[in-house]
């Protein structure tokens, strides 16, 4: 259950106060709205973009769903700092490869699109990455910094190469490194950057445009296209999620300093 209330999701109950589901007529918007943590995914907002993702694909009144943020931030990744206020009591744990997103967006039969209005890393570059289109302003950087974190995050293994290619996505995921709206395109992670101002608007045309496509042959299609992703091993990523590694990864992040694996003469001060 969600802190005190009932176990059961109803209607558009996402299972957190941190996400909403909105309705504007065919198309659903899924809204990350936890501006106190920069838009940080807990647990359960994992599961609720999840399970927004599944509300559309169930409902015959929407054509297809948009995922942004709130603020300059799209979805920055996953809490590490151990501040889960919306923690689902009756579950020990909600972020297992079952219960992210990643692949409902990936699979999906209806279009998802996403509306990167800021920062997107971590598991926010991963949704904004599967999305069928991603609108992404231009004063966005995005960057897959899990290795700082202890995270062997087989999911980027598999879909970074794919998209950007094998030099790049080593580059990014060995290096941490930051990576510009712009450039991000240039390498093929994204296709349209536009304004930041023009983002929410140019979402929803493309949202409107995919859904002029036939459905059946949109879904063969995109499974064809979405096949070029390698396989995500994910018995490794269970079986090293909370190894020694990751949780001293968190606990340098809460505490906003390196982690001790960092050689001694390599440390800045500073987190990673």
């Amino acid at each position: 259950m969600l802190g005190d209330g009932p176990v059961g999701l109803a209607g558009d109950d996402l299972g957190t106060p941190y996400l909403r589901f909105d309705r504007r007529g065919p198309l659903a918007w899924c809204v990350v709205d936890r501006p106190d943590s920069r838009n940080a995914l807990t647990s359960a907002m994992y599961f609720g973009v999840r399970r927004a993702v599944d509300l559309v694909n169930r409902d015959p009144d929407l054509a297809a769903l948009i995922i942004t943020g709130t603020g300059d931030v799209f979805i920055p990744g996953g809490e590490l700092r151990g501040r889960e206020p919306d923690r689902w009591l009756d579950f020990p744990d909600l972020l297992g490869v079952d219960s992210t997103p990643f692949e409902a967006i990936r699979r999906s039969p209806k279009p998802v699109v996403s509306a990167v209005n800021g920062l997107a890393q971590g598991g926010g570059l991963l949704i904004a990455m599967l999305s069928d289109v991603s609108v992404v302003g231009e004063s966005v950087t995005v960057r897959a910094p899990e290795l700082f974190r202890g995270i062997a995050d087989t999911g980027y293994a598999a879909y970074l190469p794919a998209q950007i290619g094998v030099a790049r996505a080593r580059d990014m995921l060995l290096t941490g490194r930051t990576v510009t709206a712009r450039e991000a395109e240039s390498w093929g992670m994204f296709s349209r950057v536009v304004p930041d101002e023009e983002v929410l608007a140019e979402a929803e045309r493309v949202a409107i445009q995919i859904c002029r496509t036939a459905p059946q042959a949109r879904l063969h299609i995109k499974r064809i296209v979405n096949d070029n992703y390698d396989r995500v091993d994910r018995m490794t990523f269970d079986a090293l999620l909370y190894n020694a590694e990751m949780r001293e990864g968190a606990r340098a992040f809460a505490e906003r300093r390196e982690p001790d694996w960092v050689p001694p003469p390599f440390r800045t001060g500073r987190r990673l």
